[in-house]
């Protein structure tokens, strides 16, 4: 085989990493978390821990399993992350009154305060992906249909 008929057959390859979905969303996810790492700096919070107070800001007072299944995450994981949450005085974690197998996450006045910081985040992420508000939310719905296909 010649150089050149085996460079037509590579750029025709199933496996080639720039032809991969996975790849891209990879990469992709990479320099969403730089930027977010950036952003966050401030709060002083990691992107999981901002994942979760965003379900928080949206509704108080839930329990560990309910955030779980808002952010896809098991409960294994989740823990440590509440716990840093916890100790940073960002958040609450007490047994259920009526079921105390449940633990129940709620913000403290801290925790709400942080939100008014973090509002301008969305604007700073749109302006660094260099799109409009319509295409990042054409793209957020074609991932989230990828997502929940993915899932079953």
């Amino acid at each position: 085989m010649t150089t050149s008929q085996h460079d037509k057959k590579s750029q025709h390859s199933p496996l080639l990493l720039d032809q991969q979905l996975c790849f891209a969303l990879y990469s992709a996810n990479l320099a969403v978390h730089k930027l977010y790492r950036q952003l966050l700096a401030k709060l002083g919070i990691t992107y999981p821990q901002y994942l979760v107070m965003m379900v928080l800001w949206q509704r108080d007072a839930l329990t560990v399993s309910a955030i779980g299944e808002r952010l896809f995450l098991d409960s294994a994981t989740l823990t440590p992350l509440l716990k840093r949450l916890e100790s940073g005085g960002l958040l609450r974690r007490q047994r259920a009154r009526e079921d105390e197998r449940q633990v129940v996450i709620t913000l403290t006045d801290s925790g709400r305060a942080l939100r008014s910081q973090a509002l301008g985040f969305p604007q700073a992420v749109q302006c660094a992906a260099a799109c409009d508000s319509a295409t990042l939310l054409a793209l957020k719905q074609q991932l989230e249909t990828l997502r929940n296909n993915l899932n079953g």
